[in-house]
């Protein structure tokens, strides 16, 4: 009996039966106690960096000086992605979102000094968001970003869990909107279950050229350190190319 509770508890629904997304899709925002240097710069630093909601209508406006392009990183982990990204593309805006403190605080921590959370200067390019991606993306102009990137996401591997995964149906559409023709939007898993799911919605939609990934890190996607620690483990991350038609 406990055999059959466990292949139904893992059973992956088909993506017609998902629910819709809850309110939110993350769990706890905080792992180990916060140093009072990683509270200094939730407190100091953050607010000075936050993506200022009530200027979305125009998100060019909120970087400091106009962009050549505007991209989103959607739960940007220890932020090492983030910092490869607008280090090598100066000319972008960059917005990254990310609800975990540990992680802000990983990324905050290495763009100030300390003792210098609430005065150092900060990058003109990089808005951060501390809630939901989504709460930005809903708010902001139809096709006005040129890239997406969801790089190994908490794969919510329970079936019952399924609904809170970024890529769900009504993500999809949502990211297809704000995307511009011709825009990429760059997955990448190590989790099986996540990537067959990958593959499952993505088939299932109209709005994303859709190829099969790749298995080798393509040139200009910079490491994560949960890739390394996947391939450390011995699993096989997966990268989606995906362009809006």
């Amino acid at each position: 009996m406990a055999e059959a509770k466990g292949s139904a508890e893992n059973a992956q629904p088909v993506v017609t039966d998902v629910k819709p997304p809850p309110e939110r899709l993350y769990g706890r925002q905080r792992g180990h106690p916060l140093r009072p240097r990683q509270e200094r710069l939730l407190d100091e630093t953050l607010p000075r960096m936050r993506f200022p909601l009530e200027r979305a209508a125009d998100p060019a406006s909120v970087f400091g000086h106009k962009p050549e392009q505007i991209w989103f990183e959607v739960g940007f982990g220890g932020g090492e992605h983030v910092l490869a990204q607008t280090n090598a593309h100066p000319e972008v805006g960059y917005i990254a979102s990310e609800v975990f403190h540990n992680g802000l605080c990983s990324l905050l921590s290495r763009l100030v000094p300390v003792g210098e959370e609430a005065t150092a200067p900060v990058p003109e390019m990089l808005r951060l968001w501390d809630d939901d991606a989504r709460q930005v993306l809903n708010v902001l102009p139809d096709a006005c970003l040129d890239r997406l990137f969801l790089m190994f996401p908490d794969p919510w591997p329970k079936a019952r869990h399924a609904k809170r995964r970024f890529v769900h149906p009504q993500n999809v559409a949502l990211a297809a909107r704000v995307l511009k023709p011709g825009a990429v939007w760059r997955v990448a898993s190590d989790d099986p279950t996540y990537q067959a799911w990958v593959q499952e919605v993505m088939a299932a939609q109209d709005y994303f050229e859709a190829p099969e990934p790749v298995l080798t890190r393509p040139e200009g996607w910079f490491p994560t350190r949960y890739e390394a620690k996947a391939i450390a483990a011995g699993r096989q991350p997966m990268y989606w190319t995906f362009t809006r038609r």
